[in-house]
């Protein structure tokens, strides 16, 4: 199951390098079924939502599905440091859309895509999905005070390692959890 959930999750964070590509090149669903005159008459502002909406709903998905994967909990005791990263991913992920603005063809954007999701799916360091701050979910570095570096996918707003009470987290791998709690701050800010 974690294989299988790790390519989803893969696929999701790599998935809006084709929704660009598809914009970009102006391709609206109609272009993809030629046959049915409904589709072809399609708006491009319709078909990109379609097209967006397809790795929102998977993301989605792998947020309930991140309920099967192995359990994990951390205590404020063992934490000794925690660094927000919704900020420092986000740069590196917009290099997504640079590449895809820049490549020219489908042969070119299955050749890039190919790469890209073999390294993102073997680096299996970190899960970056920018889709999952539209649910709500924040990203974390926490340091374990063992010195294991550990990134954490919340839906809790910390800002201290006091703070970092987790219950009840799901191991995507040995250095990616996910705690789907509640919504919001456990400390009164929301």
């Amino acid at each position: 199951m974690n294989t299988i959930y790790r390519l989803l999750l893969t696929f999701n964070a790599t998935s809006l390098l084709m929704l660009i590509f598809l914009v970009q090149k102006g391709y609206s669903i109609g272009h993809f079924f030629p046959k049915c005159p409904y589709l072809v008459g399609t708006p491009n502002y319709l078909s990109y939502l379609a097209y967006l909406s397809v790795p929102v709903l998977l993301t989605g998905l792998s947020i309930i599905l991140s309920s099967l994967l192995g359990k994990d909990d951390f205590q404020p005791d063992e934490i000794s440091s925690i660094d927000h990263a919704n900020n420092s991913f986000l740069p590196s992920y917009l290099g997504y859309f640079f590449v895809a603005l820049s490549v020219g063809n489908w042969e070119t954007l299955w050749f890039v895509y190919g790469v890209l999701f073999v390294f993102t799916f073997l680096s299996q360091a970190l899960y970056f999905n920018p889709l999952f701050l539209l649910f709500g979910f924040e990203f974390y570095n926490i340091t374990t005070k063992n010195g294991t570096s550990i990134f954490l996918i919340s839906r809790y707003k910390y800002k201290k390692p006091s703070e970092v009470d987790v219950p009840l987290a799901n191991r995507i791998n040995n250095y990616t959890f996910i705690e789907r709690g509640g919504n919001g701050s456990r400390f009164g800010e929301g």
